[in-house]
């Protein structure tokens, strides 16, 4: 209530003519990735005015257990609904690399690479706007999953009832758990296996010019920088099935042996399965409406660079798989309810 009342106000202030607008294509200089580009202050605030105060009355009405019938749907419905629009449609890929190229400038500034980088020019109020984004969205997932939670009489805290589905026990939650994780370890290795051949000079799936015109700006090397974190990540997320994904292994110092606190994993795992299902949709949208803008590298499209695009049109894939492997590690490492007392 208290994040939609805030956002609703700033719609306010942005329709009376107060700066800071995050949309439009200003706010877009990569050539309308947002699927807000288009967006002006004086049609759109409103409509964020509008839609922050009414989400505040239905975040209301959740935390006041109201609604029977009819009514109690159609909240959970509106409340979803805000979870997928703020924290999967409209963020688009640059949240995504701001958090990707952080680890890469920080361990290159030392050696002055990448060139000119910096992580102070990066953090943009549109950018910061992105992450608000998601954090609403978030706050309505949770709102919305708790709502439906004392509507069907189960604990609030866990959501366990007395009729609980078997698919949330830790013996099944390994079953489709592991399939998840295989698939959220295999989609990245794709991406890194294009990136890579570029950075060795082998024009997979893009033309010979395309690649000529990437080595000349270096953009092949923060490709492969890019893919190599993604592998690391891809072998982090194996961890979700592991042994040591569950007590640190024996060669790490001082915390060998000692159990790994669920939310270690279970945070960063939530928000790459969020950050990489957005920018997957943002690659679909460009995709459909022609092709993807690489600055001077022109229009990238499937037919003539189908390995510049093809990847990431797997990312929705990605995430999905990402976030149920990570729903089933949170089944089978969670304990007993400090709410109910149910196991």
């Amino acid at each position: 209530m208290a994040w939609s009342l805030g956002y609703g106000a700033l719609g306010l202030f942005w329709w009376t003519g107060g700066i800071g607008f995050p949309f439009g294509i200003e706010n877009d200089p990569a050539g309308q990735i947002s699927i807000l580009s288009g967006a002006r202050a004086a049609e759109t605030a409103p409509i964020i005015a509008v839609l922050g105060f009414l989400g505040a009355l239905v975040a209301l009405a959740m935390a006041r257990g109201r609604g029977r019938g009819p009514l109690r749907p159609i909240l959970i419905a509106f409340g979803l609904a805000a979870a997928v629009v703020l924290g999967l449609l409209i963020p688009d890929y640059r949240l995504l690399l701001f958090v990707a190229y952080t680890p890469i400038v920080l361990l290159g500034a030392p050696f002055g690479w990448p060139p000119g980088a910096s992580l102070l020019d990066a953090v943009t109020w549109p950018l910061v706007n992105q992450l608000m984004g998601i954090g609403g969205g978030a706050l309505w997932a949770a709102a919305s999953v708790v709502y439906w939670r004392r509507g069907r009489g189960g604990c609030a805290f866990c959501g366990r009832s007395d009729d609980a589905a078997t698919w949330t026990t830790p013996d099944r939650a390994a079953r489709w758990g592991r399939w998840a994780t295989h698939a959220a370890v295999a989609v990245p290795l794709v991406y890194a296996l294009t990136r890579w051949a570029w950075a060795l000079g082998f024009p997979l799936g893009i033309t010979e010019e395309l690649l000529r015109e990437g080595q000349a700006i270096g953009l092949w090397v923060a490709g492969a920088a890019l893919a190599t974190l993604a592998v690391l990540g891809a072998i982090l997320t194996l961890g979700l099935i592991q042994p040591w994904g569950e007590a640190f292994p024996r060669w790490l110092p001082v915390l060998r042996g000692r159990r790994v606190p669920p939310a270690l994993a279970i945070v960063p795992a939530s928000l790459v399965a969020v950050l990489v299902t957005s920018a997957g949709l943002m690659f679909w949208r460009m995709t459909l409406s022609g092709g993807f803008p690489l600055g001077d590298l022109g229009l990238l499209t499937l037919d003539s660079d189908w390995a510049a695009i093809a990847p990431e049109l797997l990312w929705p894939l990605w995430g999905a798989a990402l976030g149920a492997a990570t729903l089933a590690y949170h089944f089978r490492r969670r304990a007993r309810c400090p709410c109910c007392g149910r196991l």
